[in-house]
């Protein structure tokens, strides 16, 4: 079998020309190395759609569990009120906050003046502004936009479920301390009564 395949091989080599020869062994090159080397295109599209995808689920989550919190301590204060009694309170959230990013600002003033024939004198300013990001080198070499402040979300309205939500006294109660921990306009606060089911 060995001496069968070193005879093809003779014959094969014989029939070729050097130039054919040199042509096959470049092609038998660039086929090992695209074989040793794929490429990761799609590789690496694929990976940035999952992680934008768990950037989105880590925002969703971060938000939800916002919520939450917000929920838990207004009906820890609220059900400590004369009163209110039990509560069940619902925040839903407007955004999902802000952050401001610090920028490097350069402000132009320029200022021109001239006076005509008849001795009227014109005068013009022209401002302008220019503001470059600032960027943070992490660990790992890559660079995020410097943070200077980050703005909690803004919350889009409050439903508060509670035992003495049919008294107004209460209602007026819980919607001033709303008001005043949150800065929620009163349209956006709904005090309801709770009943037993």
């Amino acid at each position: 079998m060995e001496k069968k395949w070193k005879q093809i091989l003779e014959q094969w080599k014989d029939n070729l020309s050097r130039k054919n020869q040199l042509l096959l062994i470049f092609l038998v090159g660039i086929l090992l190395l695209v074989v040793a080397f794929p490429i990761s295109k799609k590789d690496s599209k694929a990976e940035k759609t999952i992680q934008e995808t768990s950037s989105v689920r880590n925002v969703q989550t971060n938000l939800e569990n916002y919520e939450e919190y917000l929920e838990k301590r207004l009906t820890n204060v609220l059900e400590s009120v004369d009163g209110v009694g039990r509560t069940e309170i619902v925040i839903t959230l407007k955004s999902s906050g802000q952050k401001i990013v610090e920028k490097d600002q350069s402000i132009n003033n320029q200022s021109d003046s001239n006076t005509n024939e008849a001795g009227i004198t014109n005068s013009s300013e022209t401002k302008s502004s220019d503001g470059t990001s600032i960027y943070e080198r992490q660990s790992d070499g890559t660079e995020i936009p410097y943070v200077s402040q980050e703005l909690t979300p803004e919350i889009a309205g409050v439903l508060v479920v509670a035992d003495g939500g049919d008294n107004a006294v209460v209602v007026k109660n819980i919607t001033d301390a709303i008001r005043a921990l949150f800065g929620v306009e009163a349209h956006k606060i709904k005090i309801m009564k709770r009943t037993d089911t």
